[in-house]
């Protein structure tokens, strides 16, 4: 039976063909592997997941794996975007039974959904063995298997909780992150830790708000040579932009070539961050260029974007995106494909496969007019190859992470058209997203929602976007659909002791309730939760969304000293929380030319985590950070503020930029 031709998943959808009868998460699954007294084998995965494509093809495709999958299990298929919430349980007792994960994960679980083995990615011949060795368990060992689920789901649920009540980061803790950073950093290529490198956009825009507050130098070297590095290398697309989920090497060069949205919006952010505090063209560029790819290649009809780009084209890994001195020549002729060849680092022995290499940029070229002429050529010829399958799920979390990013750029860069388009995605997530009773759906496609529940990375990450994007077009709406989501938050994720569960109270109960304040490749739940509180409370005065958000930073002091490359965006927030944040307040009519100036001057402010607003009398009841401020002499005026208290209101740019540096 195809179960799966109805998902809302394009995963899953990759999937509905197969021989294999699989079932979507559901308790009707459960049930049936009761009825037959079978075991559940789950195989979780995501579309752009190039091993999950390798383990689809070798066994479930092939008639006799899938004959003995169904012969013996009940199957469960799960998009890990889709259901963060099993895929975090089930990843975590795969980690704890084999020391690493990844996926496609593939766990077997009793009926009642206790995991008693767990892997990742198996060859057909391995998988096939593997099945029949499980069978014969559950049919011969029963009390055995049934016996090791439970242990593994009591070991699990009965792990100390998260400690509540200690501080968040001090000034001279956020000190010591830096020095553990400095001790994992690679000082000759960028970035922390040997291969593979992930970009660490989360820990370079805390070493950038760092350097913000207390001019460390230590810190915005870190940033900057890795900010550079990534952006050089081939993980970033040199002829498309964007960049690569990861670099299997240690130098940035041979990406894993999935392209995910939640790293590029948060890499577009930090390099405008990094161009307003140094004004590195490069940084704008790179900023630019990455908005542009998520607006071109992501974008979907109804104004949302898209989750990923697979890895694979015409199922080969990286087909679409490297080339051979030939091509080049092909394209460009003899001379040009030379000189791109050496601008690009592209030989004949190849930095990939089969001779292929991925495009580098070592640096700037000295004939600009040369660079762009090539690049626009070659790009033309690359649009004519057979292009990476498209995820085009509409994920709430990482939306909201493109629509700070998006804000930001379009502000700090001069790209009014990048403001736009975050509206847009508000205006999806209004009407597609947002429930009448003020709670998210997690997912939907082709304007369509899914049936999951939002989790708390949706609730926060949307309004982290929409403060960010209220600081730059001072529409109170925005101010409201934050609030409304954080009043969620605070109602059904915290956890007791200060911080917050992944899933909501009401959401389906699996064996153990899902809770990471660690971040990993996006900000966790409960950092980003953090961030808006802190956000919204100075906006607003709100000392209850204060309070929660100095109690939720409390594991990043835990995380500061020893393991702070999994604390990125704690400590990112931890730094605004020490700068205050500072409250900037622009009174005046969003149409004064004055009153534009100041309002660009207050978005060029680089102290941490800065909160702005902009208004005219009219707007003061929507945003109490404006009530009280008036103009001086009948013209626009800007107030720096600190908890409400604020200093003397400045009339013109260059006093407001004083101010702020005062602060």
């Amino acid at each position: 039976m195809n179960r799966l031709k109805d998902a809302t998943s394009p995963y899953l959808l990759q999937h509905a063909d197969n021989p294999v009868d699989w079932w979507e998460w559901s308790e009707e699954a459960f049930a049936e592997a009761r009825r037959r007294d079978v075991p559940v084998l789950l195989s979780v995965g995501y579309a752009a997941c190039h091993w999950c494509h390798v383990m689809a093809h070798e066994s479930f495709e092939d008639p006799e794996t899938a004959r003995l999958m169904n012969e013996l299990f009940v199957n469960v298929k799960v998009d890990r975007e889709e259901r963060p919430d099993v895929d975090a349980v089930y990843m975590e007792a795969t980690q704890a039974m084999t020391g690493q994960g990844g996926w496609p994960m593939t766990v077997f679980m009793t009926p009642d959904g206790a995991p008693f083995y767990c892997g990742t990615y198996y060859p057909r011949g391995h998988f096939r063995a593997l099945l029949d060795a499980v069978a014969r368990a559950w049919r011969d060992r029963r009390d055995e298997v049934v016996g090791q689920g439970r242990q593994v789901v009591e070991a699990l649920t009965s792990r100390t909780a998260l400690p509540g009540g200690v501080e968040p980061p001090s000034p001279d803790r956020l000190a010591q992150a830096v020095e553990s950073l400095a001790a994992s950093y690679d000082t000759v290529r960028g970035g922390f830790g040997g291969a593979p490198k992930f970009p660490p956009s989360m820990v370079l825009e805390f070493l950038l708000r760092h350097h913000a507050r207390t001019q460390d130098p230590q810190a915005l070297a870190m940033a900057s040579h890795t900010l550079e590095a990534m952006a050089r290398g081939g993980m970033y697309d040199q002829l498309g932009g964007g960049f690569a989920r990861y670099s299997v090497d240690d130098s940035w060069v041979v990406p894993h070539f999935e392209k995910m949205l939640y790293d590029n919006a948060l890499l577009a952010r930090v390099y405008a961050h990094w161009y307003r505090l140094t004004g590195t063209p490069l940084a704008r560029r790179i900023a630019l260029e990455t908005c542009d790819w998520m607006l071109h290649d992501l974008r979907t009809a109804e104004g949302g974007l898209a989750s990923a780009m697979d890895a694979d084209s015409e199922g080969v890994e990286g087909k679409y995106y490297v080339w051979t001195p030939d091509q080049l020549r092909e394209v460009l002729g003899d001379a040009e494909g030379a000189e791109a060849a050496a601008m690009f680092k592209v030989t004949a022995q190849g930095t990939f496969e089969h001779g292929a290499s991925v495009l580098q940029l070592p640096a700037d070229p000295a004939d600009r007019e040369l660079y762009e002429r090539i690049r626009t050529r070659l790009l033309a010829a690359r649009s004519q190859r057979v292009p990476p399958a498209r995820d085009d799920k509409v994920v709430a979390a990482w939306n909201g992470l493109a629509i700070a990013a998006l804000a930001d750029c379009g502000a700090l860069l001069g790209r009014p058209d990048l403001v736009v388009a975050a509206e847009q995605i508000v205006h999806l997530i209004r009407n597609v997203h947002l429930t009448d009773d003020g709670r998210l759906v997690r997912t939907s496609r082709d304007g369509v929602p899914g049936a999951n529940a939002g989790v708390l990375e949706d609730y926060a990450d949307l309004a982290e976007g929409l403060l960010a994007l209220h600081a730059v077009t001072g529409d109170p709406a925005h101010v409201r659909l934050a609030g409304t989501l954080l009043d969620a938050v605070l109602e059904h994720f915290p956890d007791g002791q200060g911080g917050f569960y992944d899933t909501a109270d009401d959401a389906e109960r699996l064996f153990r309730r899902p809770q990471d304040p660690t971040d990993n490749a996006a900000p966790s739940g409960q950092s980003a939760a953090a961030g808006a509180l802190l956000s919204y409370a100075a906006l607003t005065g709100s000392a209850r969304h204060r309070e929660a958000a100095v109690a939720a930073l409390g594991p990043a002091a835990l995380l500061a000293d020893k393991h702070a490359r999994f604390a990125g965006w704690s400590l990112a927030v931890a730094e605004a929380l020490a700068a205050g944040p500072l409250e900037i307040a622009i009174v005046g009519d969003p149409d004064d030319e004055r009153t534009r100036a100041l309002h660009r001057a207050a978005l060029d402010a680089v102290s941490p985590g800065a909160v702005i607003t902009v208004g005219d009398a009219g707007a003061v009841a929507e945003v109490p950070l404006l009530e009280g401020r008036g103009p001086v002499d009948g013209g626009p005026a800007a107030y720096v503020c600190r908890g409400f208290t604020c200093r003397l209101p400045v009339t013109t740019p260059a006093d407001l930029k004083a101010e702020i540096a005062g602060a």
